[in-house]
């Protein structure tokens, strides 16, 4: 039997409790919607995926098809099993928060990376850690250059586009539909869409 399919819905958050040799995989159905992932070990989340150490430990900018990405204490928490999409993910930008909106233009309250990250946590009774870390960004398409400039395009991922991440140890992975609207990091049409997820066990 299949592995039941769940819906993150646009612009919101989910915490998924992944045990150790377990795989997720994330489905992106329209190809657009970029996918701000964390990993931390439980039960007091103190240790957690780190794209500074990731990066490290890769010497490279985005992961391929069996990389394993690691904590901040440069432990081994996720694999890369599998990945249809062009390949083109992004480990250098900050979730989205209030205060980035605010700096977009945006005087009321906008839905963000950040508040789902903590919103997704506290449903399944975890307070969140201090500090938010740096996401795993899904999907996200951040083109640099050779003098080092950065720009925020539309994810070439196609419908249907999906990864697999394999926990090594057992883990919580967060995940949260991005709600940028304002930028196209969503798409072209800036219109922030659900995903789905299913896990796997051995």
């Amino acid at each position: 039997m299949s592995a039941p399919t769940h819906t993150v819905p646009a612009r919101s958050g989910r915490a998924v409790p992944l045990p150790a040799g377990a795989t997720l995989e994330i489905i992106n159905p329209t190809g657009d919607q970029v996918v701000d992932t964390w990993a931390l070990c439980p039960p007091d989340l103190d240790e957690h995926l780190s794209m500074e150490h990731t990066r490290t430990a890769l010497g490279r900018l985005v992961p391929r098809v069996g990389d394993t990405l690691v904590s901040d204490r440069r432990r081994p928490l996720l694999t890369l099993a599998a990945d249809t999409s062009p390949g083109v993910h992004d480990t250098l930008i900050a979730a989205c928060d209030v205060a980035r909106y605010r700096l977009l233009g945006c005087v009321d309250h906008h839905d963000n990376c950040h508040d789902n990250f903590h919103h997704a946590l506290r449903e399944i009774d975890l307070a969140p850690p201090p500090v938010l870390p740096a996401p795993l960004n899904l999907f996200m398409n951040v083109p640099w250059s050779a003098d080092g400039e950065l720009t925020f395009a539309a994810p070439p991922a196609r419908p249907g586009d999906h990864v697999q991440l394999r926990a090594e140890v057992d883990l919580v992975v967060v995940l949260s539909a991005c709600p940028q609207d304002i930028l196209p990091v969503n798409g072209r049409h800036l219109t922030p869409t659900e995903i789905h997820y299913r896990v796997t066990t051995p």
